[in-house]
């Protein structure tokens, strides 16, 4: 990591009274100014000349550039227009990164196209091209931008983000605990999920009032394989755990009253040895994905 690329905290605090503006609270703009966890941060990302990297949140940059060095190329996606600038200036002389001043996210539950088009047309200017996700994601998108990359069909290869602590609490979590819901079934039904370090308020500038962590999410291909419909599944497991504390069955019914009948979710509880009085939080992951797949063909058959 070049010295000019060093984002330590006065380094930062100069830049934006140079360009005479601040961190911007409502967009999340906490910056990473430990560079021992930037390093580690690219380190566990494990890049290689075939890998074409997606970041969300450039900030000024100073990651950024770190991981054009290794990459075959770097989208990074910024929204605020100051910290673009800053970006542009510090990958000028990096012709693999391609900065957009954009939104990464069209909506809660689809990316923007424009980004979509961007990755997939560097994963095909050369064959065996692999996607990873490597980001100081802000914690307002978080969610968002895990949940929906897994959705997409783009192979990605892995993950590798800065996130509040309580949501990578939230990713692993396991049945029965407060943070099991559907992002915890959602990834670990298709992905490994782990969170590989605990970060504090001080590595970060300006400090945030909670913990952070770094995750590491991995694909998991034979996971995936068992889903029948993924679309349908993720749309059962986000409506699904609205209600979470309700018994199950009430749930589904409600859930599928236009297309499944009541005795027909009995029959299938039933199936997989399901109580009706079992809640949503009690079940494990591929219970979850058996349940999903006979309900999908259920709705299927009455289509």
């Amino acid at each position: 990591m070049k010295n000019s690329d060093r984002q330590t905290r006065s380094y930062l605090m100069e830049l934006f009274e140079q360009h005479g503006f601040h961190p911007r609270t409502d967009l999340g703009q906490n910056f990473l100014i430990d560079l021992n966890i930037v390093e580690f941060v690219v380190e566990r990302a494990e890049l290689t000349p075939r890998d074409v990297v997606l970041e969300v949140g450039a900030g000024t940059g100073g990651m950024t550039t770190f991981m054009a060095q290794q990459a075959a190329e770097v989208i990074s996606v910024e929204l605020d227009r100051n910290m673009y600038k800053l970006a542009s200036v510090a990958t000028s002389s990096y012709d693999n990164v391609t900065l957009m001043n954009c939104d990464a996210l069209k909506n809660k539950n689809r990316f923007n196209p424009d980004v979509i088009d961007a990755v997939t047309s560097a994963l095909e200017a050369e064959p065996g091209r692999q996607l990873k996700l490597v980001a100081n994601l802000p914690y307002s998108i978080a969610t968002p931008v895990v949940s929906n990359l897994v959705a997409t069909g783009i192979p990605w290869a892995r993950m590798v983000v800065t996130i509040q602590f309580e949501l990578g609490l939230r990713m692993r979590a396991k049945p029965r605990s407060s943070h099991y819901g559907s992002l915890s079934v959602w990834l670990q039904s298709q992905c490994d999920v782990s969170m590989i370090k605990k970060l504090g308020p001080t590595v970060f500038w300006p400090r945030p009032k909670v913990n952070s962590a770094i995750m590491q999410i991995l694909p998991d291909a034979e996971k995936r394989a068992l889903i029948s419909d993924r679309a349908f599944f993720q749309d059962y497991v986000r409506r699904l755990f609205h209600h979470r504390r309700k018994y199950l069955r009430s749930v589904l019914v409600g859930m599928y009253r236009k297309q499944v009948s009541k005795s027909d979710i009995d029959a299938l509880l039933e199936q997989l040895g399901l109580v009706t009085t079992v809640r949503a939080e009690e079940l494990d992951v591929a219970t979850h994905v058996q349940l999903a797949n006979a309900l999908c063909e259920a709705v299927r058959q009455a289509a």
